[in-house]
């Protein structure tokens, strides 16, 4: 007869062993591993020294892994920093609250991530804006140009990201160039202020307007992110302008 005793309380709670969480999510062992020793994934509930079970809730996060890795191009390092920023900040309902906003939200802030993202060869762009691809690999490992490969295939760049190449290109042409000392890793601390700003964005929203039906949070979110772009370019030439004065 199979065995009817209950199940012991941890593995209600986490039921799946590691080959049974590779399965469900698609991922070799190997990079659920990686995934836990970056800190990307908590670690499994242990049983015994060589024993760990999981939850539904590494499964969701390693889909969740997987889908910014694919569908934004996102390298290990900023998924991370994404995923400490929202599990710190955010209760599971402030959390909820967020997917509905993002659902409502119109195509010009929000994507169909059910379809596919257009890939680009980057090297006629780089030929053209008279970059190299060590310039390109520094811009995908700060986090400013999202990239896919396939394990034999050619690197691919996200269509949308296209403009960072001939923006940097552009500087480059008007006269920042490495001879000076000017590189492509001097954008990084641009890249961090704005991730500041989007933290900040974020948590606004999430606390001040989660009692709010999701619909009317984004809205207004449609309205106001063009003013604080504004806001931001307008105001960084002023302080520019302000500098030049004191002088």
């Amino acid at each position: 007869m199979p065995d009817t005793s209950p199940l012991p309380a941890h593995r209600e709670r986490f039921p799946y062993k590691m080959k049974e969480l590779s399965e469900l999510t698609g991922l070799p062992r190997q990079a659920i591993h990686f995934y836990i020793q970056q800190g990307l994934l908590p670690p499994g509930h242990k049983t015994g020294r060589n024993m760990a079970f999981y939850g539904p809730e590494h499964v969701e996060r390693v889909r969740l892994i997987k889908r910014l890795q694919h569908e934004r191009f996102l390298p290990l390092k900023a998924i991370k920093a994404m995923l400490d920023g929202r599990d710190e900040h955010f209760s599971e309902a402030q959390q909820s609250f967020l997917v509905a906003v993002r659902a409502e939200l119109g195509s010009t802030l929000a994507r169909n991530t059910e379809s596919e993202r257009t890939l680009l060869d980057p090297a006629p762009l780089l030929e053209a804006h008279g970059l190299t691809e060590e310039d390109l690999r520094t811009m995908i490992e700060i986090g400013v140009v999202g990239a896919s490969k396939a394990e034999d295939g050619p690197l691919r760049i996200a269509l949308e990201d296209a403009w960072v190449l001939e923006n940097f290109g552009r500087m480059r042409a008007a006269g920042f160039t490495e001879e000076l000392g000017f590189s492509v890793a001097d954008m990084a601390p641009y890249a961090e202020l704005v991730d500041a700003v989007l933290a900040r964005d974020v948590e606004l929203i999430g606390r001040r307007l989660s009692e709010r039906p999701p619909t009317e949070a984004a809205r207004m979110l449609e309205r106001a992110m063009p003013l604080i772009h504004e806001f931001l370019t307008r105001y960084h030439a002023r302080r520019v302008n302000d500098f030049l004065s004191s002088i």
